[in-house]
């Protein structure tokens, strides 16, 4: 069993994935961190070096190739541009929408570009946020709402879902 964590950037996704592996007793893998070890730089400097779509493709690489067993994924906010990666992701894994309000995520990011945010020129988050929220309800198998939770109930309602499966 593998478990596929989307959502938004600043959603918890490896928060979350990290807290969660540990009460499953899976491993965790962080597919950014995936990217960066293949590119050998920062998520910000693969976009500056290669632009969106150039990042988006390496992306979807990246996330079509996971070999993964009994692993907690979580990808990149822009995982969900890939139709290769989330095809092999939803083949392998049971994927999990993090759900957050734009107000709660505007109040956890910082400098989008310092994050590494895969968002077109001249595009505002607000219409970042509407088009990738209808690609994580496309793609999601269980969508946990995160809206008055801490990253520990988050964990508590994933642990209770998945022991019962």
């Amino acid at each position: 069993m593998n478990i596929t964590l989307i959502g938004m950037p600043a959603s918890g996704k490896s928060v979350v994935g990290v807290l969660l592996a540990k009460r499953l007793n899976m491993r965790f893998v962080d597919a950014d961190l995936l990217i960066q070890d293949q590119e050998g730089c920062l998520l910000k400097d693969i976009i500056e070096r290669d632009g969106l779509d150039g990042f988006l493709a390496i992306e979807n690489q990246v996330n079509r190739d996971i070999k993964a067993e009994n692993t907690i994924i979580s990808p990149g906010g822009s995982v969900v541009y890939g139709k290769e990666a989330m095809d092999h992701l939803k083949e392998i894994s049971t994927v999990v929408y993090l759900k957050v309000s734009m107000d709660d995520l505007l109040k956890r990011l910082g400098n989008l570009k310092d994050r590494g945010v895969a968002i077109a020129e001249g595009q505002t988050f607000a219409d970042l946020y509407r088009e990738r929220v209808a690609l994580y309800e496309r793609y999601a198998d269980v969508t946990v709402d995160e809206n008055g939770k801490d990253a520990g109930m988050i964990v508590d309602e994933l642990r209770d879902y998945f022991t019962r499966q």
